[in-house]
């Protein structure tokens, strides 16, 4: 079987073209299937790692975090902010790209408007 060209990913493999025939998936089982259940408690605390209860307390934790930063920047801050990151690629910053490109960014929109906690200073 001659290798295959598949849309932007080159020629595949005899492998490749096989299990997109057959159904077949890489790396077998998937974690979904039943083959592997979830960990209990005492076995993720056995290895150290964090429970779902934990991780979900971390995430929600960062929701916050992100809103009270909104507040305390405001929405134009917000917007600003989100204008600078936007225009950042993975060789220039936000700040480089624009100077280069004549945007003007006014820093002093997302720079915290409240007092900064005893923590934060």
């Amino acid at each position: 079987m001659a290798p295959t060209h598949h849309e932007d990913e080159g020629p595949m493999s005899e492998e490749a073209q096989f299990r997109v025939k057959y159904g077949g998936t890489k790396g077998g089982l998937t974690r979904g299937d039943g083959e592997h259940p979830e960990p209990s408690e005492e076995d993720v605390h056995a290895k150290g790692g964090l429970s779902k209860e934990a991780q979900e307390r971390i995430v929600e934790g960062g929701r916050k975090g992100g809103q009270t930063r909104a507040a305390q920047m405001g929405r134009e801050g917000y917007q600003e902010m989100g204008r600078k990151g936007g225009l950042a690629t993975k060789d220039k910053s936000g700040e480089e790209a624009a100077r280069e490109k004549g945007i003007e960014i006014d820093e002093a929109k997302y720079k915290t408007k409240s007092e900064l906690s005893d923590v934060a200073k």
